[in-house]
Formats: C-alpha cells, structure tokens, sequence
C-alpha cells in the first residue's frame, strides 16, 4: 500500500534560555519555523532518502507565546505528493512549561494535562527527481494521470519518535474514520478538488483509503455537477470504486434537499454495504429538510430489504431517540451505528458538552461518530477521537485543510485526522475490521 501521504514524524526538544530573544524570555517564532525544517526534512528523508528544500510556507498561525524552559512537541504530516513536491501540514505543542511564580523556585515547571497548541503551518518542500533514492509512494492529484507504480513500506505507516502526548491517554479503542468525499451541496465553484465523475469519485476513494479511511460515505453526480441519486450513476461510481480500493461503500439516502424520498432511494438498489437513514427533520440553512416519521420507517424498511446496514444520521438529540423507537419496533437491528451531525445552521451545534450529552443518550453496545460542518470540523472531528468515537471528514463538510487554504480533494483531510489519532495511540482500522466493527456480514463485501 502506498504510504506517503499521512507519514508523520513528531520530536520533542527543551527551549533553551540561549534561544530566548525578547524580555520575559520569549522566544522568537523563528526558532518554532526552524523545529518545522527538522520535521519537515525527517520526512523527507524517510520518504525519498534525501534531505531535500523546504522552499515556502504558504500559512503560519503563532497562537501561543514560547519561552525559555518551555518543551515544545512539533508534528509534520504530509498532506500531498506531486512529483518533486511534498506539502505538509505542522503543529507545535507546549507540553511542559517553566512555572514562573515569584513564591516558588526558579526551577518549578509543571506539565500540563492538555498541550497547548503555539503555531501551526502550511509548507513546500522539494526534492528534485534526480535525488529521490526511494520509488514513488503516494497517489497523484485529482487531476493526474495514474501511477506509474504502486510501491510499499513495511507497516507501520507512522513514524513518531517520540511517542506525542505520553500524558494523555485516550480509550483504547479501534478507530473507523469515513470520508465524505463528494456531498450534494458543495460545487466546483466552491472548490476545483471536488470529484465529479464516476472515475474522480473512484481516484479520491483510493487517496482516502491510503491515508486512513475505512468507509466512503457516496453521493453522486450528474455531469452538469448537479445532485443525484440515480442509480446507474451509483452503479457506475461503486463498480469503479471496487475495482481501485476494498473500502466500505456507504451510499446515502438523504441526497438533496427536495428530493422525493422514493427518487433518494435510488441507491438502495445497488445494495450497497452500508445506507445512511437520516432520523428527522430539520432546518437546513434557509430550506427544510423533510424526514417524516411515516418516511423514516419505509426508508428503514428498504435499506433492510437492500440487505445494507444502515447508519443512523442524528443532526439533533431526539433524532436519538427516533432511531432506539425504530429499534423497539423492529426496523432495525443491533449493533446501532450512530452518526452526530453538528453545526448544520439551524440544527444542533458543535460543543463538547452536545456530544457528551448524545453519547449518553445511545444504548450500551451501539458505537457513533461526529460528523462537523465546516470550521467545525477539525476540533469535534479530534474531541470525538479523544472520546473514543468514531469520526468522517471530507469535501461534503469542509473543503478548507486551513483558514483560507483549499483542501486537495478530501485525502489530506483524512490524513490530518489519521495522524492525530495516531499520536494519541489510536488504531485505525482498514476496512475488513471496519466491517465487524459496524456488524457488516462479510458475505456482502
């Protein structure tokens, strides 16, 4: 398997009082840039054999003052490959800081329970063709030919010396990470990386399953770029999707806003793996997104007659407890997946308290995931994962990496949650584990 895209390196180093250049002991933001060129070139190194250029950064964000005696843990993953290029995503963490309170020793420090995050970035490095000793190990863009080869590392995928976040512990538990690669409102106007075609949607799965993800939440397209759910669009998109990647195929049946709900069950006859049941209605932005009690339980009727598992899609509490009647009621079968939808404006919003809360309300043995919209979806997507849920990221939620800066495709996305997760000792899982852990019968893979 191809392992460029999501290698992650981490190293952990103590702010000398040399390196202090401001009163107070602060240290200049150079100094945390110059951690990011160690990680950046470990990297390379382990990818192509060769230290390479670091030759720009395109966004950096110092969100936290540095000082001397403060320990700093820098982390780099790689979020794309192109030829000679390897863009990459930095964070630096304070984990451990020098006290400074007059009453105590100069020499107290203290550890903290949370890191706090100083500076994030965005960079480029290159490496010419001519010094990369090692064959090439990630997918091309969205828009590239295919690879000439397909290469492979010994496992695993991670390189993270030290282990980040020996404090925090997280529950051990396997991760299942799905990407929403293509939704029914994003357009190209919004972003160029969006997959259209049945051949994109296939490309885009196949990044996504190499940087991390289990399950390809599905809608399609048709060739204006407008929402369908027909079901030889479908057909076509999943058998181009099976003959690239082995990844679970979870279509959706909510399509688009308007739609009647026999026309967003097109997929169903496709019988994919998995089918997600939406659990109510609610206001969607300025429309309203009609799920009514009498719909919700045909549509339960038929993904079970599609022999699919469905996902339960909760963009409110009592969607919660719509989903536990149609279990009493016999519509559904357990174990019960749970999806909470947050920041869809006029639904529920994203908190830490709003997830903790619906986890409570979900039965013993069920397992859930967040889904978050937009700016959303980076801080719920690593709450769910410390929590030990399960989580999606991709293009039908949030098309930004950073403020500002597109997201290629919905790959980095995954390899961004994929690495956090690993430096909180998560194990992802690929999608044979995936299959058991949702109660997919692996008869229908």
């Amino acid at each position: 398997m191809s392992i460029g895209l999501g290698l992650t390196v981490t190293l952990r180093v103590r702010i000398g009082a040399h390196d202090a250049h401001y009163a107070g002991e602060l240290v200049d933001g150079a100094r945390i840039l110059g951690l990011f060129g160690d990680v950046a070139t470990e990297l390379l190194i382990r990818l192509d054999g060769d230290e390479g250029l670091f030759r720009a950064y395109e966004a950096v964000e110092f969100l936290a003052p540095v000082r001397a005696g403060d320990y700093i843990e820098a982390t780099g993953v790689i979020t794309k490959v192109g030829n000679t290029s390897r863009t990459m995503a930095f964070e630096a963490r304070k984990v451990v800081a020098n006290v400074r309170d007059p009453a105590l020793s100069p020499s107290a420090a203290d550890a903290f329970a949370e890191p706090v995050v100083v500076c994030r970035a965005i960079g480029t490095c290159v490496v010419p063709k001519d010094l990369q000793r090692r064959p090439r190990l990630v997918l091309p863009a969205l828009s590239s030919p295919g690879p000439e080869l397909v290469a492979k590392l010994p496992e695993p995928r991670p390189i993270i010396t030290p282990p980040p976040h020996v404090i925090v512990t997280p529950p051990e538990s396997p991760l299942v990470l799905t990407a929403a690669i293509v939704g029914a409102e994003v357009t190209r106007a919004h972003t160029p990386y969006l997959p259209i075609t049945a051949q994109e949607l296939a490309d885009e799965a196949a990044r996504c399953r190499d940087a991390g993800a289990a399950v390809i939440h599905l809608h399609v397209r048709n060739a204006d770029g407008t929402a369908s759910q027909s079901t030889e669009l479908f057909g076509e998109a999943i058998g181009r999707i099976r003959e690239k990647t082995d990844v679970i195929i979870q279509t959706s049946t909510g399509g688009a806003v308007g739609m009647s709900v026999e026309e967003r069950l097109g997929p169903l006859a496709c019988k994919p793996e998995m089918a997600t049941l939406n659990c109510g209605t609610i206001n969607f932005g300025d429309d309203i997104f009609v799920n009514t009690r009498p719909d919700i339980r045909a549509i339960a009727r038929r993904i079970r007659e599609a022999g699919s598992i469905a996902e339960l899609e909760c963009y409110e509490v009592g969607h919660i407890h719509e989903a536990l009647s149609l279990l009493k009621e016999g519509l559904l079968g357990a174990p019960l997946h749970f999806q909470f939808v947050l920041g869809v404006p006029g639904a529920i919003m994203p908190s830490e308290e709003v997830v903790l809360f619906m986890r409570s309300q979900i039965p013993a043995g069920a397992s859930w995931a967040v889904a978050a919209v937009g700016r959303y979806q980076r801080p719920m997507t690593e709450l769910a994962i410390k929590l030990g849920g399960h989580a999606r990221v991709g293009l039908e939620d949030n098309i930004y990496l950073e403020k500002g800066v597109l997201s290629e495709g919905s790959a980095p996305l995954v390899a961004r949650a994929a690495a956090y997760a690993r430096s909180l000792g998560r194990e992802i899982v690929d999608p044979d584990r995936a299959r058991v852990l949702l109660g997919i019968p692996t008869t229908a893979a």
